[in-house]
């Protein structure tokens, strides 16, 4: 099999990397070698390989801590595998969790070389934006402390619940309690739960169970719940819920069940706003630009002046980091030179002056706050499709939301969308 997959063999031996440079270049692939980590930084600086085979004991910097600052650079844009010939379970717990596709222990048998790189790349050309990790959602102290909160809790098996705001990043909080070769649940929506709460378990056995926005449950899921919760321990499921909604609230409002409440309130981490940690955002977008970039959408020359970084940084991004990765996107795309300017992140900020708070409706104050927010909610909603011409997507990314979240969030306010 030809083929002109770029593979960057990382390992302080130089038997290992002969011999793995043999065995790939036989196979069709371009190899490229280094023997440190510092020669490895080098390198992918200067482009981006297909795949990285990365030892992880080396004298100068050891292969988890190379990870983990290309994680948090956003250079971990390709599937790396770790090696190693005396490495432990926890060390590939660790490298997984950071983002590593995944551990090889030396010696390597041949086949399962080839079969596990073979995957790797099938599943890199598959995902050419990779995902953020906990890595790389910043490094400022709030970050700091939310790292450190999750790694508190990673090997418990009590549910957890992530709290945030729409777009913070729950699920790369969530993917962050994974662990490698076992089962990641994830539904599209939360039906099921109502219909048919152990088939989710049943999918799940031994692994992760990640269920979203989980203050939208009606009564029949929110049983079905709790049906489920009662089951984890039978089917070695870890359950992580996630919620942008005060529970709290709902409970007191008699639309959550109180039983189910207390249950998820007692193990609970709240993900920051973008707003509460400024100090990362220049990185973020520095970070997703070089996503679009090395994926081939644009330029390999485009980036950001100081002046617009520092723009970005000052924004209060209600829709966190859905949304800067959507304005990030469109100001990419829409760039004519190699540089994107601060005017041209002040234009993207500026919504029409029909979009203005003196256009809603005024909200009578004798309404409940869940009516009041429903009811600013749709009119919000109805007059950002009528703005974009019912263009979803661009809906999506001006109101900082997931498109299957949105579509929930119309269809629960009761909109009606041009040919429904």
């Amino acid at each position: 099999m030809i083929t002109n997959n770029t593979i960057l063999v990382v390992d302080d031996e130089i038997g290992i990397r002969e011999l793995l440079s043999e065995i790939l270049r036989d196979e069709g692939y371009r190899v490229a070698l280094a023997e440190n980590a510092e020669q490895a930084r080098v390198w992918r600086n200067k482009t981006r390989p297909d795949l990285v085979l990365l030892d992880i004991w080396m004298p100068d910097t050891d292969g988890i801590t190379l990870l983990k600052d290309w994680a948090s650079n956003g250079m971990l844009t390709m599937p790396v595998i770790m090696m190693s010939g005396h490495g432990t379970i926890d060390t590939a717990v660790e490298a997984t969790r950071i983002g590593a596709f995944g551990y090889l222990e030396k010696p390597i048998p041949l086949q399962k070389l080839l079969n596990t790189v073979s995957k790797a790349l099938r599943g890199g050309q598959n995902k050419p934006h990779a995902v953020f990790s906990l890595a790389s959602l910043g490094k400022g102290p709030l970050i700091a402390d939310l790292r450190k909160r999750m790694e508190q809790v990673v090997s418990l098996k009590a549910p957890l619940l992530l709290m945030g705001e729409p777009g913070v990043g729950v699920e790369i909080c969530a993917r962050f309690m994974h662990r490698p070769n076992t089962p990641w649940i994830e539904p599209e929506t939360l039906t099921s739960l109502a219909d048919s709460p152990l088939d989710l378990l049943e999918s799940a056995r031994d692994g992760v169970l990640f269920l979203k926005e989980i203050g939208e449950l009606n009564k029949l899921a929110q049983k079905g719940l709790l049906l489920l919760l009662s089951k984890l321990e039978k089917y070695n499921v870890r359950l992580i819920c996630a919620t942008s909604q005060s529970l709290a609230e709902l409970t007191a409002q008699g639309t959550y069940h109180p039983k189910l409440f207390e249950i998820l309130s007692s193990l609970t981490i709240t993900v920051p706003a973008l707003r509460g940690h400024r100090e990362d955002i220049p990185d973020l977008a520095n970070q997703i630009l070089l996503r679009f970039v090395e994926s081939g959408e644009v330029s390999s020359v485009l980036q950001f002046s100081t002046a617009a970084l520092n723009c970005l940084r000052n924004y209060d991004w209600p829709g966190n980091l859905t949304q800067l990765t959507g304005v990030v996107h469109s100001l990419a795309l829409t760039c004519t030179g190699e540089e994107i300017t601060a005017d041209a992140v002040q234009q993207a900020m500026v919504f029409p002056e029909s979009s203005s708070i003196s256009v809603l409706p005024e909200i009578p104050l004798d309404l409940s706050l869940r009516e009041a927010r429903d009811l600013f909610e749709k009119s919000y909603f109805e007059r950002l499709i009528g703005q974009e011409n019912g263009n979803m997507t661009r809906v999506a990314d001006r109101a900082g939301l997931e498109r299957t979240h949105l579509y929930r969030k119309i269809k629960m306010l009761g909109i009606k969308l041009r040919g429904n």
